[in-house]
């Protein structure tokens, strides 16, 4: 996927207000309209026509014009790019901004970062007047791997993005305290009633929806609620086979190691992973770690087990 720069596209500069974008919206539109260009180069121009709607229906927004300026002002129009996978963290969203285009017609880069994102649902549209419930909110947030198993209280930060009196957007900060649920899961959401938008007269506060990310730590990797984890074992572990202790998010568990076990072997530890009704497996994969030979003594056991076991691995291989 390529990057996109709206701001190069509306030939506008990155701290340009509300006001100056749209002015430079009317001008490209007017200019690229198919109704006025016939020509030969037609479908470039309708090209870069449907580019300025696709540049105006983000920057024109000050939620996603400040989820858009969280990637950075370094990537340059046309490079290779992918999003990092929790660019969007602690960002609350309202829901809906889009304006009369259609957003199916928008490049892969829109799509990417926005036509998924639980926070710019697009069928969502204006509250009636009078009374009127506010607007259900979103955002993302990222816990750790324990919480996902222990559950507990958290504080978090989210950003709210608004324009300040000058056109600029600005992002308002609000501490939240979350409960979060033993054995939540990764993608599931977490309702805080009446923490979304106020209503209008007497409607009733909005809900505000909070997406969970579980955080991978070094050693264990996250799959829907089962849990990987990487369990270091020595060769002659491995070749012998043996019981080893190991800490898990689960509690202290003991493994059994099989005889002649390889690299990347699995043995599942039932219900082990994520707490639920239907409670995920522990995964552990063992990976064999060789000891390094810094004395004469540790290289000599080496070159007699070389002697002793006859053994290539690589006899099977052709060639």
């Amino acid at each position: 996927m390529e990057y996109r720069d709206y701001y190069k596209i509306l030939d506008i500069e990155r701290d340009a207000t509300q006001d100056q974008i749209k002015k430079a919206y009317r001008k490209l539109v007017r200019k690229y309209h198919p109704d006025v260009n016939t020509g030969p180069d037609a479908a470039e121009v309708e090209q870069k026509f449907k580019d300025v709607g696709e540049a105006y229906e983000v920057l024109q927004d000050p939620e996603k014009r400040a989820a858009y300026d969280r990637l950075g002002k370094t990537w340059q129009e046309g490079e290779a790019f992918r999003p990092p996978p929790d660019w969007d963290d602690g960002f609350e969203f309202s829901g809906g901004g889009y304006t009369q285009a259609d957003p199916d017609q928008f490049g892969a880069f829109f799509d990417e970062l926005f036509s998924r994102r639980g926070g710019f649902d697009q069928t969502a549209g204006p509250r009636p007047a009078f009374h009127a419930s506010g607007q259900d909110h979103h955002a993302r947030i990222t816990i750790d791997l324990q919480e996902a198993y222990d559950g507990g209280s958290r504080d978090f930060t989210l950003r709210k993005p608004e324009l300040d009196p000058q056109g600029h957007v600005v992002l308002r900060e609000r501490a939240i305290r979350v409960t979060i649920p033993k054995g939540v899961s990764d993608g599931q959401h977490i309702r805080l009633s009446g923490q979304g938008a106020p209503g209008l007269g007497q409607g009733k506060p909005g809900d505000l929806f909070l997406e969970v990310t579980i955080r991978d730590k070094p050693g264990f990797h996250v799959e829907g609620r089962d849990v990987h984890m990487d369990v270091p074992i020595t060769p002659w572990e491995a070749a012998l086979g043996a019981r080893v202790d190991m800490r898990t998010p689960a509690g202290k568990v003991q493994l059994t190691i099989p005889k002649h076990t390889q690299t990347g072997k699995k043995l599942r530890l039932k219900a082990r992973g994520i707490p639920g009704k239907s409670p995920g497996n522990l995964i552990a994969v063992l990976k064999i770690v060789v000891p390094p030979t810094e004395t004469e003594k540790a290289r000599e056991l080496y070159r007699e087990m070389a002697r002793e076991a006859d053994f290539d691995p690589r006899v099977t291989m052709e060639g």
